[in-house]
């Protein structure tokens, strides 16, 4: 009697724990398939500071820029810790570039020249406005270098105006009123 008593509370036991995790995996929607992570910039937080992306997504001049940036998959990347300085063309600054050029880069056979062109919009480092200065060489992410220019307090990367300057928790936003083109490798 006592080993049919054992047999039946083991049992229910196993059931019950059986039971607990179909459930937990039902409700949680995970059965037993593995879901791909989203990445850094899945993260909702609607407290804290907001990282370069979150910037350029909160910008009414910059939705060519997000169009871009998401075409070429680099909103994770740009998502993570930094620091990060990101000179961040305007929507005006696209529409000057020649017509077609800009549909031409968000078809996905492009994509590795889309992100090449992005990258070099950006360093690995953060670069407050004070800090730079008149001639200084910075390295972009996709292996180029880009020239500072200060001029009567007038601030320039190559050719752009730089024409304002956001923090992000991951890095500072400069934003440039003009698409600079990586040189030729």
């Amino acid at each position: 009697m006592k080993t049919y008593i054992l047999t039946v509370l083991f049992a229910g036991t196993l059931l019950a724990c059986d039971s607990t995790s179909s459930q937990q995996e039902a409700s949680s929607g995970t059965a037993s398939t593995e879901q791909t992570p989203a990445g850094q910039s899945a993260v909702e937080d609607n407290d804290s500071q907001k990282d370069v992306v979150k910037v350029a997504i909160g910008s009414p001049d910059h939705t060519t820029l997000v169009k871009a940036v998401q075409a070429a998959d680099l909103v994770n990347v740009l998502s993570n810790a930094g620091p990060f300085t990101v000179f961040a063309p305007t929507n005006a600054a696209f529409a000057a570039l020649p017509a077609g050029t800009v549909d031409e880069l968000l078809k996905p056979e492009n994509k590795e020249k889309l992100a090449d062109i992005l990258q070099y919009h950006v360093s690995v480092a953060g670069y407050p406005l004070e800090n730079l200065h008149d001639g200084q060489i910075i390295n972009q992410v996709n292996g180029g270098n880009a020239t500072i220019t200060v001029k009567d307090g007038n601030y320039k990367i190559n050719d752009a105006n730089i024409i304002a300057t956001v923090k992000a928790s991951n890095g500072i936003v400069h934003v440039i009123d003009k698409v600079i083109l990586p040189p030729t490798k």
